[in-house]
């Protein structure tokens, strides 16, 4: 085992920033490993709009220290009804690299997502045309599918038609967590990509329930059997080239997550680079971390891969268990609690 691990500096192709108080908490740890992150639009309101893309951009880039260099790279929400145009524009313009679908209600803040692919033709249409890719959150929302086969599902009932519809339309199955997504993306080269989470890779359903409920460890698409997990550790650090790095950081404070109704995400940020080792190492594979966490992502983008370098160091992990988030409104808890797996971590960023 290396003492110390060199590598280009990673990109982060799946990253919720929240706004406000928690964009000015959070940012900064997504900006201390990655040089540039796919930020995601699930805002309230969402991000549906050139103009408001541009306004987060500068916000974000407004809670990033000056001393560490950082690129959000901007999505547009889709929604029922997308304006074609609109989403041409943003691409033309710089301000968006990828749209993202959400199925409405899938997950945080998606009420506002799609609910039939008829009623987003046009804009995938266009989309098509111009070589911007979609992003899908993959999950079907039909409450009669048990939550655990919905990923499986929405491949088989929306993303395979869709594929059909849009032959040119390229894709990123996002936060795959079943062996069935891994394969979904292996059998559409060039066209599909697929980001893994550190935390499917490290832990499987079970673990949400150890000792009791475990909130923490609850995420959506929710993890899946101990088979499953094997078969994301088996893509990711394969060295194929559709798979890519996609942390899927989703902070929210301790009090909503430790409740009646918790909300679903693992704040990952401070972590993600050192878990992401940890399995690189567990596989034998830590030669094929860079091409997962710095070269796949942008060669599927289409942008340079970064230039600089940054170095992982074998020791015990060295991170916060919690980020505090001054300003809050009153009554709000004032921690989020960061992401840790069962196992231990060897690895320090």
């Amino acid at each position: 085992m290396p003492s110390t691990l060199t590598l280009r500096r990673p990109d982060d192709w799946h990253v919720h920033l929240r706004d406000g108080a928690m964009l000015k908490a959070c940012a900064v740890h997504t900006a201390r490993q990655f040089a540039r992150a796919i930020i995601m639009p699930n805002l309230v309101p969402p991000v549906t709009k050139v103009a408001e893309a541009v306004a987060y951009r500068d916000r974000i880039r407004a809670a990033v220290p000056a001393d560490l260099k950082f690129e959000p790279l901007m999505t547009c929400y889709l929604t029922d009804g997308a304006d074609p145009a609109e989403l041409l524009r943003g691409k033309n313009e710089g301000v968006w690299v990828a749209a993202k679908l959400y199925p409405a209600h899938a997950t945080t803040n998606s009420a506002h997502g799609v609910t039939s692919m008829d009623r987003v033709a046009k804009g995938l249409e266009a989309m098509e045309k111009a070589g911007m890719p979609l992003l899908v959150h993959g999950e079907v929302t039909d409450p009669e599918v048990d939550i655990f086969d919905r990923e499986a599902v929405f491949l088989d009932k929306t993303l395979a038609p869709l594929l059909k519809r849009h032959p040119g339309l390229k894709i990123v199955l996002e936060h795959i967590t079943t062996r069935e997504g891994v394969a979904f993306v292996e059998a559409n080269p060039g066209r599909m990509g697929g980001t893994i989470t550190p935390h499917h890779l490290s832990y499987n359903r079970n673990a949400i329930f150890k000792g009791g409920i475990r909130p923490h460890f609850y995420c959506l698409p929710i993890a899946k059997r101990e088979e499953h997990r094997l078969a994301l550790r088996r893509a990711a650090t394969s060295g194929g080239a559709q798979f890519f790095l996609g942390t899927d950081t989703a902070p929210h404070t301790a009090d909503t997550k430790e409740c009646a109704c918790g909300c679903a995400g693992v704040f990952n940020a401070p972590v993600a680079m050192q878990v992401y080792a940890q399995v690189f190492a567990e596989e034998n594979a830590l030669d094929r971390l860079e091409a997962f966490a710095s070269l796949n992502g942008p060669r599927f983008y289409g942008l340079p891969a970064n230039e600089e370098r940054v170095m992982l160091r074998a020791a015990a992990l060295d991170a916060p268990e919690s980020v505090d988030v001054p300003g809050l409104a009153a009554g709000l808890a004032k921690t989020i609690t960061v992401f840790r797996p069962d196992t231990p971590v060897g690895w320090s960023f």
